[in-house]
């Protein structure tokens, strides 16, 4: 008689002990996304307002093949030109420059690369000035430098090449001889280098992407590095640089205002560091006026969808939304609701000024 019961008294008991366990789970925090219930306004763009130039994109497939339906993804973001600045060097780089000319002439710039290999031997400097001399005559409008300078480039005697090596000075002369820009792109934000605790902004982009841990010995202090990025560009006065993700100092404008006066031969492009200036949008939008002449507009990877961000933080004064990668910024952010002179010269402007053989027809005439 009382079987039945207790067995029903049973279950009851095992599913309140289920119940209660699931409801004392914590949620991750990579799962923890509410919907916000400020209600503000919205502009949420799709396409830049004024035509632009992405300096910092990366193509590598571009030797062959049709390039119809990355022009098709450009212009629905009202991009006029990207700069690929994966054209390798030698025979590579004329086969991208080759196919880019007869499909959509004028809608691509592109970078060199140099070939690291045997740095130290006999002839390795003068072969890579020679390099880049034919990568110029074959198309190449700038030259990109990756981070592996500085980071795993070695000599043939297996020490590290550091980013102002006198080995190298030659090629970046020849940048400024050929007047052409170098996008260099120096050792990573600094708290990859910084423990990795509760303390580290960067703690779930290297939980997640553990091989993005730095340190002293790995290959060395940050600190290291960019001051070997700072010598190399003080040395060479005459050549252009273009520092890469705001040479990493998006975090801090005021340091940045600082290394801008002292070097007048560098500018700064936002690739991948937006998330950095739509959270401080009074401080940033204080920066961009000031600098207004030396920012140029950069993305980095290619994700069309992404580009809505920088739009909205460049363009609007949108309050509170969210990055498109958490990994990379939990915060919300900001727009700095920068004026129509200010836009156009980052967008396109500048860069017309800095990147040689853009076709202006592209763009307006005022």
């Amino acid at each position: 008689m009382y079987k039945p019961f207790l067995q029903t008294l049973l279950f009851v008991s095992v599913i309140s002990q289920s119940v209660q366990c699931q409801s004392t789970e914590k949620m991750s925090f990579e799962a923890y996304e509410p919907a916000s219930t400020l209600v503000v306004p919205e502009h949420r763009l799709t396409h830049a307002k004024f035509p632009f130039i992405d300096v910092h994109n990366h193509q590598w497939g571009m030797s062959n093949g049709s390039l119809d339906g990355l022009v098709a993804d450009m212009d629905k973001l009202n991009m006029k030109v990207m700069v690929n600045l994966s054209g390798g060097n030698g025979n590579s780089l004329q086969k991208m420059s080759n196919n880019v000319q007869q499909q959509y002439p004028g809608r691509f710039i592109i970078f060199a690369n140099v070939d690291f290999n045997d740095v130290g031997a006999a002839d390795w400097t003068e072969k890579a000035v020679q390099q880049l001399e034919q990568d110029v005559r074959n198309g190449a409008n700038g030259l990109k430098v990756f981070k592996n300078l500085g980071f795993s480039v070695k000599d043939i005697n297996g020490k590290r090449v550091t980013v102002d090596d006198p080995r190298l000075d030659a090629i970046w002369e020849k940048c400024g001889a050929l007047k052409i820009p170098v996008l260099i792109h120096t050792a990573d934000p600094e708290p990859f280098w910084d423990p990795l605790d509760e303390h580290n902004e960067r703690w779930l982009e290297l939980e997640t992407h553990p091989d993005r841990k730095r340190g002293d010995n790995n290959p060395a202090p940050w600190e290291t590095l960019i001051e070997e990025q700072h010598r190399m560009f003080k040395k060479h006065p005459q050549t252009t640089f273009i520092a890469a993700h705001f040479g990493w100092y998006a975090n801090n404008l005021a340091k940045l205002d600082s290394l801008l006066t002292d070097m007048p031969n560098v500018v700064v492009e936002f690739g991948a560091v937006i998330a950095e200036l739509g959270r401080q949008p009074k401080a940033a939008k204080a920066f961009f006026t000031k600098y207004q002449d030396r920012i140029l507009f950069g993305k980095d990877s290619w994700v069309p969808g992404e580009y809505a961000t920088y739009f909205r933080v460049l363009e609007t004064e949108d309050e509170y939304f969210p990055y498109h990668k958490k990994y990379h910024a939990f915060w919300r952010m900001y727009g700095m609701g920068l004026p129509d002179d200010i836009l156009k010269k980052v967008y396109y402007k500048n860069t017309l000024r800095i990147i040689p053989n853009i076709d202006r027809s592209l763009f307006p005439s005022d």
